[in-house]
């Protein structure tokens, strides 16, 4: 068995410090345990590594990512490759794992640039532009459970490394036996002047580029809000931007404000999750405060929730947070005459379609891109190298990531906390809170329906069930749903868009396996399976005159859908 294999090597080879034997060796004992932690190896894929802590190949520990980190060098240096950035968050060995692949960027001959201290995943992407570095590190596994710890890797442009380049650095680590790589001492490495600080003048240029990015400083009504970083690394960057604006009073939630890799208040520091959120809401309500707003533990995606005119709090939705800054964004920059020639704004293909009503009013140009807001960043590099980055002013993705502003190339949880908050209090001045600005934006332009429903297919044959699912949507395609005609789909796996009466025409992004149907004037259905977990996914973004209206229509087409996969 391949697994006893593995497991065996780990117990007896002196690569592996004592403590990691005899971990490998106890491991033996449980045919389960042994296949979980040894029977396959973390994928290193566009978002690198992400796993639970403990020994083996299939967990995160200092031999998968000094391997990673072997791979990742090698890779730096056959392309010419001198400097990485790297970042941190909270979690249980990230300031390990950090120091350990910085010094084997040293063993190898790169400069290494830390941030001196845990700073969210979006200051590292503006650190490796800042810093004209060639990748970037950031150790963090987002709003995972303690258990979990990853690896993300950036490109010289601040996002994300492209399947590319992914596939070309998998390559070299895969080419890196375990326990292979060597590491420089830190003094050492500081000494040689390969392991650096990251400048204190980068997180302040950070900080300044952010409030940079507000569209109506002077039109704020005081605003009382209630800050959570969940145990994670917003603390610094939020609550400064926040001391900078002028009439915001907020209070942080004082059981989560220290770091914890534990996260021993929100087991799931997932800010979508109101119970996640439990601990915030408390002090809400203590205080009365018009707004929550909670931070993920890496800090690039952001929770909201409203205090409604009853006293209730309301926990919006990620397409809600991102339609109501958008709104916000066009019409008080066109108010202003602030707007660029030709706006652009960027989304999703699974974020919500009231986007598109939004942006044809002010006149702005909408593009749509796959998911992973490594894709939004692309669409920001192609407008710079086109000598015209002011055109990008927002963008945004329905899992709670927000982006203005082109000096980070990732989301950014700092930024739009800042601008939640300039919203809210602009709304406060009109007497509104942030509820009721949404039920306007739904009386303008329509009531918009969204929900993302996600369906498990376990067991050793779960994905190959799946992709029978998605071929079967392909070459059977439905003519409706739930008796509401299909009067276009795209098949972003061949990369053509079919409208009826219209042809086809090509949809201009990377193919990937995804389909999207539209339903008339009534909205669309997109299906899209997961890369690395047996789950296939339904995003439904409908129209209808009112709540109960589209939940009814929802409720239909979700038991087609349903009925569909046999459910």
């Amino acid at each position: 068995m391949l697994a006893m294999e593995r497991a065996k090597l780990w117990a007896t080879d002196p690569h592996f410090n004592e403590e990691t034997q005899k971990a490998a060796k106890a491991l033996m004992g449980s045919e389960q345990e042994l296949l979980s932690a040894f029977g396959t190896e973390l994928t290193f894929g566009t978002g690198g590594l992400r796993g639970v802590l403990g020994v083996g190949t299939n967990r995160m520990n200092e031999y998968t990512v000094g391997r990673a980190t072997q791979g990742l060098s090698d890779y730096l240096r056959e392309n010419s490759g001198k400097s990485v950035a790297i970042g941190y968050d909270s979690r249980l060995r990230s300031r390990e794992f950090a120091f350990l692949a910085a010094g084997i960027l040293a063993h190898n001959g790169l400069t290494a640039y830390v941030y001196p201290r845990l700073m969210p995943t979006p200051m590292l992407s503006f650190a490796v532009r800042e810093l004209g570095c060639d990748a970037g590190i950031v150790i963090t596994a987002s709003h995972n459970p303690a258990q979990y710890n990853g690896y993300k890797v950036y490109g010289p442009d601040g996002c994300q490394i492209t399947q590319e380049a992914a596939e070309a650095i998998t390559a070299c680590i895969e080419k890196v036996p375990y326990g292979a790589a060597q590491a420089m001492p830190e003094e050492k490495g500081r000494t040689a002047g390969l392991l650096r600080d990251v400048p204190e003048e980068i997180v302040e240029r950070f900080l300044e580029k952010t409030l940079a990015c507000r569209v109506a400083p002077e039109a704020e009504a005081p605003l009382h809000l209630i800050y959570t970083p969940l145990h994670g690394t917003g603390l610094e960057p939020v609550t400064k931007v926040f001391s900078r604006m002028k009439g915001i009073q907020f209070t942080c939630v004082p059981e989560q404000t220290a770091p914890d890799g534990h996260f021993p208040t929100c087991p799931k520091p997932n800010p979508e999750l109101r119970e996640a959120l439990r601990c915030g809401l408390e002090w809400a309500e203590k205080e009365k405060a018009s707004l929550l707003i909670a931070t993920d533990p890496d800090c690039d995606r952001v929770g909201v929730a409203v205090r409604e005119k009853d006293g209730r709090y309301t926990v919006l939705t990620g397409n809600e947070v991102g339609l109501l800054l958008l709104e916000h964004i066009l019409k008080t920059r066109t108010g202003l005459h602030t707007l660029p020639e030709n706006p652009v704004v960027v989304k999703t293909i699974v974020t919500s379609d009231l986007a598109f009503a939004i942006t044809r009013r002010y006149g702005a140009e909408l593009k749509e891109c796959l998911t992973g807001f490594k894709y939004i960043g692309e669409q920001i590099a192609l407008l710079e190298a086109g000598g015209h980055p002011e055109r990008y002013i927002f963008g945004f993705e329905e899992s709670y990531g927000y982006l203005a502003g082109g000096y980070v190339r990732d989301k950014d949880a700092v930024v739009a906390s800042m601008l939640i908050c300039e919203m809210a209090a602009w709304y406060k001045g009109q007497g509104k809170n942030l509820g009721e600005a949404l039920d306007d934006l739904y009386a303008q332009y329509g009531f918009y329906f969204n929900k993302v429903d996600s369906y498990t297919f376990p067991g050793s044959d779960g994905m190959a069930k799946m992709a029978a699912l998605m071929e079967t949507l392909r070459t059977e395609l439905p003519i409706a749903i739930a008796g509401r005609p299909v009067t276009g789909h795209t098949d972003y796996e061949a990369g053509k868009r079919y409208e009826d009466g219209e042809g086809e025409t090509p949809t201009g992004l990377p193919t990937s396996n995804v389909m999207a149907f539209r339903l008339g004037k009534e909205g669309s259905l997109v299906a899209r399976p997961s890369g690395t977990e047996p789950k296939l996914k339904f995003y439904y973004s409908l129209r209808a005159a009112d709540r109960p209206t589209a939940e009814k229509a929802y409720g239909e087409i979700k038991a087609s859908v349903e009925d569909w996969l046999g459910l």
